[in-house]
């Protein structure tokens, strides 16, 4: 367990450019408080110790304002930034390296027991209030945009936002270029702005074949047709 906090210390370190040094994350950072206070509440949970794991937790919560369920499963590394508001739910499963901004809910959308709430991959990227509900799997490599609701299964390597989240990019392996930074996730509005550029002749010629169609409807009839027209109108 104290293997698992120093890992928990030292990703706070590197992943947040604020981090100081080693003491400052220890003491002001409610993020890895309340990691610490799972590590612990988890063993116990595990012991069958379970109220007071579950107080452990509700300290926790009260002192952070991250609540995190003592029977989830939590991977090595994980790290909340800010972190308050995060709802982590009981039968939630979190790989290593993940890392979740505030307001994060892993949480459940079923009151029936066994699993109903998230299995999240291994460096996955959360985004501030994103919801993530329901027993969902998130793959590994995949960036979820803040204030996303995620209610369907995710494949790896994707870039998911919205309400309800879609996937916006997917597909991208380990072998390509890119896949280890920031590369390998295109930004979804530039993603969506290049489709757009790539209809707009297709949409220009359906414009301009609709306007020709509808100026050939419109067009005043000749001399000879309206003289026609009149000489019925005389003899009838």
């Amino acid at each position: 367990m104290l293997k698992l906090i120093k890992e928990d210390i030292e990703v706070a370190i590197e992943k947040d450019p604020a981090a100081r040094n080693f003491w400052e994350v220890v003491l002001l950072y409610p993020g890895v408080h309340a990691l610490i206070g799972y590590r612990l509440a988890h063993v116990l949970w595990r012991l069958k110790l379970n109220f007071l794991a579950r107080f452990i937790s509700y300290f926790m919560r009260w002192l952070t304002g991250i609540e995190i369920h003592p029977a989830a499963v939590i991977g090595r590394r994980f790290f909340i930034d800010h972190g308050m508001g995060v709802v982590i739910g009981e039968t939630s499963e979190v790989g290593d390296d993940v890392f979740i901004y505030h307001g994060v809910t892993l949480g459940g959308i079923s009151t029936k027991s066994g699993k109903r709430h998230p299995t999240i991959g291994d460096n996955v990227v959360i985004g501030a209030c994103a919801q993530v509900l329901g027993p969902t799997r998130v793959g590994s490599f995949t960036k979820i945009g803040s204030g996303s609701v995620v209610l369907q299964h995710v494949p790896e390597y994707s870039t998911v936002i919205g309400v309800p989240g879609r996937v916006v990019f997917s597909g991208v392996s380990p072998t390509q270029d890119g896949a280890d930074g920031e590369e390998a996730f295109p930004d979804p509005v530039a993603n969506a702005i290049e489709c757009m550029l790539e209809r707009l002749p297709k949409m220009e010629k359906e414009i301009r074949e609709l306007k020709k169609h509808l100026d050939s409807g419109s067009k005043p009839r000749t001399g000879s047709a309206a003289a026609g027209d009149r000489s019925v109108t005389q003899e009838s």
